[in-house]
């Protein structure tokens, strides 16, 4: 077994998360106190890189498909059928005929426009979800600010246009600002209670 060091009177035991000074009880760091919180947020923000970093992949991935339509002249109403019929989606419901306008209106997009907003989403996304991997205040913020600004719009989207595409997509946007809003709520109450502590 180890022996514990003692320097300048401070005494040093086995275990990693305590301290032991001189005529007083030992007492947990604020540097592994912290560790040990943010390790039982691991998972949670772990999950929620990888959401967002596979929604940075799919904006370059369909992005450059696009691209390629636009420059192989493919007409983009048919390709949508095509879609629509392979996925055996009735192409007369709400939810059709708004993909279908979607694609229509996409077609008259430049390419250097859709090239320039899908490399500064994905961007966006793939520093969130390092930032979130990595365990980072700056992600957390980040990612409650971002959701924050799309919530009105999915919002705004879901009355225009009631659908269940609308209504998923805004309860995930939700639960995803409510998750990261409740870790850094648990993050600050954890700092002041090692303050107030020690």
């Amino acid at each position: 077994m180890l022996q514990s060091r003692n320097i300048d009177g401070i005494g040093w035991p086995d275990g990693p998360t305590t301290r032991r000074h001189s005529g007083m009880s030992s007492i947990t760091t604020t540097h592994d106190r912290k560790a040990v919180r943010r390790h039982t947020h691991r998972a949670g923000l772990r999950t929620v890189a990888l959401v967002e970093a596979l929604k940075g992949a799919l904006a370059l991935v369909g992005a450059y498909v696009f691209i390629r339509m636009i420059r192989h002249d493919v007409d983009f109403g048919e390709a949508a059928e095509h879609i629509l019929f392979f996925f055996h989606i009735n192409p007369t419901r709400h939810l059709s005929h708004q993909f279908l306008d979607a694609v229509d209106k996409l077609s008259s997009t430049s390419i250097g426009m859709i090239g320039g907003i899908a490399i500064a989403y994905a961007a966006l996304r793939f520093l969130e979800g390092y930032g979130l991997w990595r365990q980072r205040v700056w992600a957390e913020w980040l990612a409650i600010g971002s959701g924050c600004l799309y919530i009105p719009v999915e919002v705004w989207k879901l009355i225009r246009r009631p659908n269940e595409l609308h209504w998923i997509v805004l309860a995930i946007n939700i639960l995803v600002v409510l998750y990261i809003a409740w870790v850094r709520l648990d993050e600050i109450k954890a700092g002041r209670g090692v303050q107030v502590q020690l």
